[in-house]
């Protein structure tokens, strides 16, 4: 090794290493030097940037400690969900790219392939990660690659979720390299709930547990492992020591060899277990308890509060989970109104209760709320049968996850049109969480689906309307769709409604848009007054009347925060026959890379300058 190398891992900062192959030369009392260091950072630049940050404290040794055991990239390591890859950011090369985390230009909060090779695989939802290090596994095996690992990081809020299940039935049996490290903190974004939790808090009380790990470790550390035979021996001598203290655990039935739980905060003890794991050659669980916020007290006390927050002073400010001042707040106080006299309305989050505004229902009407963990698809097929039995159901959910239950919305509840309430949180653009968040794509999935109504209100007060119309006067699957953050509306309330509002000057030009971009039309209307102007609040199935207006335009000019393919502007476009004028679209093509949502709108043609500017090319020819 080199002089200036050793002065290098002397002085033990990020800085000064080559990342991540120099952890593997680092002392353990150097690596604990390095984890708080790696605090400090976290703290500092998601109180700068915004992001996730108790999940991220939580795990900085667990992920020092795969780094040092593991050989990543030749070793691929899956995050599940992948908010809490900040620390992996900071270790595989992006030290001096991590102040840019989140924002335009800058890397990405999330695992991101195009962005290391040490991000094996995309991430933004959860659940999926056993499956992809199925793939994975195998398909290292079949390059010949025995003796790389497919190793996957999931919490134990991701287990509520049934694709985990359908990955762990198949990486049990497969006898792959893949080794899965179950973060246990009792916590996804809302605390967990359900028989799963419950479980994984009897194998943490469990001593047995603790003494059946050091019986294996003991086994592991004085045996040579030299080939399948004694592997086998080993995977058996475990089972039955366990077998005769307990029954085994689910991981162990499902063909696993079960390790822990053990401390995810003890260096030596995550280094020991991951090096034992590594020498089974075989499908591995182990369970590894952190805590969420681990190294910043607020934090620790508070972590669904700091799971994912906008920029904020650290050491003075406690964030809310959402702003009073938002469309998610607005929405639960307004379903928290209206179920305090119809009995019959219930409220359902898959684990997003304070995200989704949906506290104030809990607390008012507690009986009535289910929180089914991160289950999306389970949340709309149970809303479905308690819509069977007469029950006014709203199912609170971002946009972006929403996507996981296409499924369950055409089959469980749209065939036999159950009259459910979904409530799209976080629809249309959402700013700096990137590809993964963007809640573009419901519209153009929802429409697909008959017996579906959609609604897409542009501030709060349409809100409110469209929430009790979707609840009392409409039938089937109901959407009502709404963006992150709070109302900016600066236009005329007066004669809001549920179906459309339009703005007639004599003009040749029509200009058509919904949800909160209508703002921006009305603004541009302040720098050309050159085009009428139809909003769409019921904007699927769209309104006879308001095609009617459209056609007899001789240019008509559609704004739309969505994806452009299946979107309401090529609807109305189908739904005007006889149409011979000009026809526009502005919307939004491919995915959409992390920014701040006004720099979002503004690339996509959707701010008030550019739709004024685009409106003046129609106008003068030139578009």
């Amino acid at each position: 090794m080199k002089e200036t190398n050793q002065k290098s891992i002397l002085r033990c900062r990020l800085s000064d290493l080559r990342l991540p192959s120099d952890l593997k030369k680092l002392t353990l009392s150097q690596c604990r030097e390095l984890c708080a260091e790696i605090r400090r950072i976290l703290i500092d630049t998601v109180s700068e940037n915004g992001g996730h940050l108790s999940s991220n404290l939580g795990t900085v040794e667990l992920t020092m400690a795969i780094h040092r055991v593991f050989n990543s990239p030749k070793d691929k390591i899956i995050w599940d969900v992948g908010h809490q890859s900040y620390t992996h950011k900071l270790l595989t090369g992006r030290y001096k790219k991590f102040p840019s985390i989140r924002k335009e230009g800058g890397i990405s909060g999330f695992p991101k392939p195009s962005e290391s090779v040490h991000d094996s695989f995309i991430s933004g939802h959860s659940s999926n990660s056993i499956s992809a290090a199925c793939g994975i596994a195998r398909g290292m095996k079949l390059r010949g690659n025995d003796d790389n690992y497919a190793v996957v990081v999931i919490g134990d809020g991701a287990f509520t979720g049934g694709m985990a299940y359908e990955g762990l039935n198949n990486a049990g049996k497969s006898n792959d390299n893949i080794i899965i490290i179950l973060n246990d903190n009792e916590m996804s974004i809302s605390k967990n709930v359900g028989a799963v939790a419950k479980y994984l808090s009897q194998i943490r009380s469990r001593p047995e547990y603790l003494d059946t790990k050091r019986s294996v470790e003991k086994i592991l550390n004085k045996t040579p492992i030299v080939g399948e035979p004694l592997i086998k021996a080993i995977v058996a001598s475990k089972s039955a020591l366990k077998s005769v203290l307990y029954h085994s655990t689910m991981f162990e039935d499902l063909g696993f060899v079960y390790l822990g739980p053990i401390d995810g905060h003890n260096l030596a003890e995550l280094d020991k277990t991951l090096r034992a794991a590594k020498k089974l050659k075989h499908p591995v669980v182990v369970h590894v308890n952190t805590v969420k916020g681990k190294g910043y007290l607020p934090a620790e006390k508070n972590p669904g509060a700091f799971h994912g927050v906008s920029n904020l002073d650290v050491l003075k400010k406690n964030p809310e989970y959402v702003s009073d001042d938002s469309f998610s707040a607005v929405f639960g106080q307004e379903l928290t109104k209206i179920a305090k006299y119809d009995k019959r309305i219930c409220a359902v989050t898959a684990a997003m209760k304070y995200g989704t505004g949906l506290q104030y229902f809990s607390k008012n009407h507690p009986a009535r709320f289910f929180d089914v963990g991160i289950a999306e698809q389970h949340a709309i097929t149970f809303s479905a049968g308690l819509a069977k039995t007469g029950f006014l159901p709203v199912t609170a959910v971002y946009s972006s996850f929403l996507q996981r239950a296409y499924d369950q919305v055409l089959h469980d509840a749209a065939i036999g049109n159950e009259h459910i309430v979904i409530g799209i949180d976080r629809a249309g653009l959402v700013g700096e969480d990137g590809e993964t968040h963007q809640g573009i794509f419901d519209v153009a999935f929802m429409t697909t689906i008959p017996n579906v109504t959609l609604y897409s209100p542009s501030c709060y007060e349409e809100l409110s309307l469209c929430l009790t119309t979707a609840l009392l006067d409409t039938d089937g699957v109901v959407g009502v769709r709404y963006p992150r953050g709070n109302d900016k509306s600066e236009y005329d309330k007066e004669n809001l409604n549920t179906t459309y509002t339009y703005e007639e000057n004599g003009a040749d030009t029509l200009v058509v848009t919904y949800g909160r971009i209508y703002n921006n039309a009305v603004k541009a209307k302040n720098i050309t007054d050159e085009f009428d102007l139809l909003k769409l609040t019921k904007i699927f199935p769209i309104d006879d009347e308001a095609a009617r207006i459209a056609s007899k335009y001789k240019k008509v000019i559609f704004f739309e925060e969505g994806i452009r393919n299946g979107g309401i502007a090529e609807h109305l476009l189908a739904k005007l026959k006889g149409f011979t004028g000009e026809y526009h679209i502005v919307a939004i093509d491919g995915f959409v890379k992390q920014a701040s949502v006004e720099s979002q709108l503004d690339s996509a043609g959707l701010s008030a300058e550019k739709m004024a500017e685009f409106i003046r090319s129609v106008n003068n020819g030139k578009a």
